[in-house]
């Protein structure tokens, strides 16, 4: 099987391509999409087909889904980057490569989401078909162009093996997001919680929906531990500020996922369960 993975210089896509080829079966190949050549050389050196061109130019989509069985998109625009460039690449551009995809006969795509785009809480855990609620303290272009990619790309006509990976906080192998998130953190309540996954487990549940014959749908990837901004301000070893703990949290199961579809359908399992199970073994 030949997987065309775009998105591969990207904060999840940098970590998953190396993980897609060691655990390749024999005869299986990885094909990655990038915009820049040199950043495409580490690829090549690690045994993957590199394509140079832009997600948005419809020849080099083309081009990359040629011969492809499958598709994995990580593409995306994420925080500070205008509304606009995050639209032209979570939704329109995916579209555009759903239908190259179809175009070039590819079997199965692999569409990278995100849990934010369940919008507001529930009061629950999040389950796969809980619609979405536009709102909350996360929303913004992010996750509404990723919700309306997820839209889209089920209208296309012929890609009809779609499978949707929904994303929680990701973190990991030297990501900075995990420094990142106490700029956001400054603003919420002392109990609000924050569903996590380590890069390693995206990667882990991103191979079983790429290759599991029976996959359809979406599905939340997460660990099984979900943090408060108590333990964010522990983890890294700083004060809380008081103020954290006179807000009260509006819903503190706002972002949990639940993974139960995963874990029973396709025997996912976390290897890093928690943020702090992280930090013990040294991959943070």
């Amino acid at each position: 099987m030949l997987t065309l993975v775009t998105g591969a210089t990207g904060q999840v896509g940098r970590r998953f391509v190396p993980r897609l080829l060691q655990s390749a079966a024999p005869g299986d190949e990885v094909r990655v999409l990038v915009r820049d050549a040199a950043r495409g050389e580490r690829f090549a050196e690690l045994g993957a087909q590199v394509v140079v061109g832009d997600l948005r130019d419809g020849q080099a989509l083309a081009k990359a889904t040629a011969g492809a069985d499958a598709v994995v998109n990580v593409a995306a625009a994420f925080r500070g980057v205008p509304d606009e460039e995050a639209w032209a690449v979570n939704r329109d551009a995916a579209v555009e490569l759903g239908r190259a995809a179809v175009a070039s006969g590819v079997r199965r795509f692999v569409q990278v989401s995100t849990g934010l785009v369940y919008g507001a809480g529930r009061g629950r855990m999040l389950v796969e078909s809980d619609e979405t609620v536009p709102g909350g303290q996360l929303w913004g272009a992010y996750p509404e162009s990723k919700w309306e990619a997820e839209r889209a790309l089920g209208a296309v006509e012929g890609l009809d093996d779609l499978r949707i990976a929904r994303l929680p906080f990701v973190y990991g192998d030297g990501d900075p997001h995990l420094t990142d998130v106490m700029q956001w953190a400054l603003h919420w309540p002392a109990l609000q919680r924050l569903h996590m996954g380590h890069h390693l487990d995206v990667a882990q549940g991103l191979r079983r929906l790429l290759y599991a014959p029976g996959a359809h749908g979406v599905y939340n990837i997460a660990d099984d531990t979900p943090v408060t901004t108590v333990d964010l301000y522990q983890l890294h070893g700083t004060p809380i500020p008081q103020e954290a703990y006179d807000k009260e949290a509006a819903d503190p199961w706002h972002s949990v996922m639940s993974t139960t579809r995963i874990r029973h359908e396709l025997g996912y399992r976390p290897l890093i369960p928690s943020v702090w199970t992280a930090r013990e073994a040294g991959v943070l």
